[in-house]
């Protein structure tokens, strides 16, 4: 069969586009990274990577000895746009020292890298008093931590309607600490499990309560 040189040109679009929306990459966009590697911690490797233009970034949390492989993940323009602007404050990190380079307990080495075409910098970290650095610390760290709470209690539904209360436990207790940047993303999972008979009255009960607590909370 013969196939043309614009029919193949057409084809290369295509799938650049596709690939363009199925990994939320978007070209001339600057990315921010977040990465920790925190040796016998569970997890021992987080990353975060967020485009600039795009509302789908992408998470990995595992161990150093799992498969390597990235999710896709959605989060709001606000807590985009709020990331960049703390790395802004922070010059993108270019020549940024921000340990503090005291006797301390090993935490992680935490990365902060922000990449724009062929420009790149980046930090490394393992305790930082910076206060933006610090909240960008605390939204990265949330993001991993929301996310992998919704994994997990995704799986519970499915695999372990009796550890779904267990799963609900850690939510309610986080979303109190206030660690969780976009709790408004797990409603569609709360309103799932309080109105399904299938799960234990118990963790019903606790979905619907603390679904009220974060719709209040908006």
């Amino acid at each position: 069969m013969k196939v043309t040189f614009r029919a193949m040109l057409i084809s290369t679009i295509l799938l650049c586009a596709l690939g363009i929306v199925a990994f939320g990459s978007v070209p001339n966009s600057a990315v921010f990274t977040y990465r920790r590697i925190f040796k016998s911690s569970t997890p021992e490797f987080i990353e975060i990577k967020v485009n600039e233009d795009s509302e789908t970034g992408s998470y990995e949390i595992r161990q150093l000895d799992e498969e390597p492989g990235a999710t896709p993940f959605q989060m709001s323009s606000a807590i985009r746009a709020r990331i960049f602007q703390l790395a802004a404050q922070l010059n993108n990190f270019k020549g940024l020292d921000l340990d503090v380079h005291r006797k301390i307990a090993n935490l992680g080495a935490k990365t902060f890298r922000w990449e724009h075409g062929s420009e790149a910098y980046e930090v490394t970290f393992n305790y930082t008093i910076n206060p933006d650095a610090t909240q960008l610390l605390q939204i990265c760290e949330g993001l991993a931590r929301q996310e992998e709470l919704i994994d997990l209690l995704q799986r519970r539904m499915k695999y372990d309607r009796l550890g779904v209360n267990d799963a609900l436990l850690e939510l309610e207790t986080d979303f109190t600490k206030g660690v969780l940047p976009e709790p408004a993303k797990v409603l569609p999972l709360l309103d799932q499990i309080s109105g399904d008979s299938r799960f234990l009255e118990i963790a019903r009960q606790r979905a619907r309560a603390l679904a009220e607590r974060i719709r209040h909370s908006n």
